[in-house]
């Protein structure tokens, strides 16, 4: 049987040495959940936030075929800690289970230039204008496929208000670019990056990136980045941030256990 972790201290090391906020958001009972197979000695763990899960411990098959009642998605992206989990989540998913690289960026706190990220906050064209994601913006996410991301994982504003931020770029008064939070964890965010189709390749998602990242300066957050193209980690660069490696994931269809 599989059982949701009510003492998270109990599956930290199984985690050490890992540096995914998804899992720290888990680990602090931010955002997201838990789970193992045993609850007195764990072995093996599973931390599950939005789309994203990920195995670590002794591989499980039982953990790796698991889906919580509550989730309702039918895409997911599994990250294992080793080969051993790779083979789990292959051997259970088959073709369903489509291998891709993600690249993780170092987290390095101060490390930002503020009088540079200003500066292209400033370059805006005055055909658009910024806006971080009050009330009215949240809403408008929640119901809006192309950038619900910005909010998702957010239960309520008043949540989002608390442990969420996010800088938009307007364009007649709706959003065509912006940066928020993913997820949340103890003093930072995970960054969630788009820009609609049609506004692509005008440089609004660095002057959104640059603004949210001031935006997590003033409150001593640090604004987290993982990589899903080479693209995003050449973005990510230009903002200030370095490259540290790839890493395997798994991309799930036709999710369900």
């Amino acid at each position: 049987m599989v059982f949701e972790v009510r003492q998270p201290e109990t599956v930290v090391p199984l985690f050490a040495g890992w540096q995914e906020t998804c899992i720290w958001s888990c680990l602090q009972k931010i955002m997201g959940h838990l789970y193992v197979t045993d609850t007195d000695r764990p072995q093996s763990v599973m931390a599950i936030l939005g789309d994203f899960c990920f195995f670590a411990g002794v591989p499980d098959k039982e953990l790796v075929s698991f889906k919580p009642q509550w989730c309702r998605n039918n895409f997911m992206i599994m990250v294992p800690q080793t080969m051993q989990w790779e083979k789990q989540i292959e051997d259970f998913y088959g073709e369903r289970a489509k291998k891709v690289v993600r690249y993780a960026i170092k987290k390095e706190p101060g490390i930002f230039d503020k009088e540079k990220l200003q500066k292209v906050v400033g370059s805006l064209s005055d055909e658009f204008c910024l806006r971080m994601i009050d009330e009215e913006l949240f809403d408008y996410c929640q119901n809006t496929a192309w950038c619900r991301d910005w909010v998702s994982q957010y239960d309520s504003f008043e949540q989002y208000q608390e442990i969420g931020l996010g800088a938009v770029v307007m364009k007649d008064g709706e959003p065509v670019s912006g940066a928020s939070s993913y997820s949340g964890y103890q003093d930072g965010i995970e960054v969630e990056i788009i820009t609609k189709e049609t506004y692509r390749r005008r440089g609004l998602a660095y002057i959104c990136g640059a603004q949210l990242i001031l935006a997590c300066m003033e409150r001593n957050w640090y604004p987290s980045w993982d990589a899903r193209n080479k693209w995003s980690v050449a973005l990510s660069e230009k903002l200030g941030y370095h490259f540290d490696h790839e890493y395997p994931v798994y991309e799930i269809s036709d999710y369900e256990s």
